[in-house]
């Protein structure tokens, strides 16, 4: 079987595209962590945000949306300070925005239950036979991304959606013969 190429280009993505990637997630906070660490991914590598998931998670309380909407600028200055973490002042601060508006969306009707409504609560499965057939945004990105940013959401453009609706496995991209799929 041909495994997806770049799930197998280091140790840390081998994990993480066997055991997650792909995979239907339903947990509200792991979804709210995925869309954040995806926003940090934008002009980085994967692999990068991989190695700093750990530290991120501390910084951010497990993300945990009631406690992250509750940081303030003190917090966002002293994580500004952490190498542990990607510092960018800007993703930083639309983290807690995020958290602000997923309670929101939370009261309304559920992140999860919102996501999948997309999909009528069943993953789509693409069958790319390679790496290139498999596109950065869709027309579901696109719609997913306008309706987040309606709903105050902050660094949900539609490629950045794409990408998570993969990990989070609402889209499953994994190639045809791939041993995770």
């Amino acid at each position: 079987m041909t495994d997806c190429p770049w799930g197998s280009a280091t140790p840390e993505l081998q994990i993480y595209h066997d055991q997650e990637w792909g995979k239907p997630q339903y947990d509200p906070q792991k979804l709210f962590e995925l869309l954040c660490l995806e926003t940090y991914q934008a002009g980085l590598s994967w692999q990068t945000v991989l190695k700093k998931r750990t530290a991120f998670r501390e910084d951010f309380l497990q993300f945990d949306p009631q406690s992250v909407a509750k940081m303030t600028d003190a917090d966002i200055e002293r994580l500004m300070q952490d190498p542990r973490i990607i510092r960018n002042r800007l993703k930083l601060t639309d983290t807690v925005i995020n958290a602000r508006a997923l309670i929101e969306l939370e009261a309304i009707e559920g992140f999860e239950t919102y996501l999948w409504s997309f999909v009528e609560g069943q993953p789509i499965v693409n069958q790319p036979l390679t790496a290139s057939e498999v596109p950065a945004q869709s027309a579901l990105s696109q719609r997913i991304s306008k309706d987040l940013k309606k709903r105050g959401f902050k660094f949900v453009g539609p490629t950045i959606i794409y990408s998570f609706l993969q990990g989070a496995g609402l889209i499953n991209d994994h190639l045809v013969g791939c041993s995770a799929k």
